[in-house]
């Protein structure tokens, strides 16, 4: 696809991130902390950003990111489509969607129903880095897979 993704977290060089940003990505995955710096330092243009999505709001509110989330928010164009992503909703959360978003549209799963009728989850454990690519290559190739979320560490 051709997809070019960088990850923006702390505890890794600002200048390469810098530099990666200024070669054009089109997905930035961060920490709201790194994500604000590379906006502040305009290293990622908050112009050229076409959705922002929040996900685990609710983590991210109890782990005292909240001043940095709203920073974020403070720089992002209007136009921007916003996505809160959260396993529930406190007051933070919502407070976001009222502060942030242009008419939010709330979908909520009830717990019983969070794993839903056709839908197959695997865990699957990976003993060494470089074997996570070749076992995810492995399940695509064994199972018949026509749309998929993968969430990796």
């Amino acid at each position: 696809l051709g997809v070019k993704v960088h990850a923006c977290v702390g505890g890794t060089s600002v200048r390469e991130d810098q530099r990666i940003l200024q070669t054009g990505v089109h997905v930035v995955v961060g920490t709201p902390g790194r994500v604000f710096d590379m906006l502040r330092r305009q290293s990622l243009r908050a112009d050229a950003i076409k959705m922002f999505v929040l996900d685990e709001a609710d983590e991210m509110l109890s782990r005292g990111f909240k001043d940095q989330i709203y920073d974020i928010f403070q720089l992002l164009p209007s136009k921007v489509q916003v996505g809160v992503f959260s396993a529930t909703m406190p007051p933070e959360a919502l407070e976001i969607t009222r502060k942030f978003m242009n008419k939010p549209v709330r979908i909520l799963v009830k717990r019983d129903e969070l794993t839903l009728e056709g839908i197959k989850q695997f865990y699957v454990n990976v003993d060494k880095e470089e074997w996570k690519l070749e076992t995810l290559c492995d399940l695509y190739e064994t199972l018949a897979i026509t749309q998929s979320v993968i969430f990796v560490n």
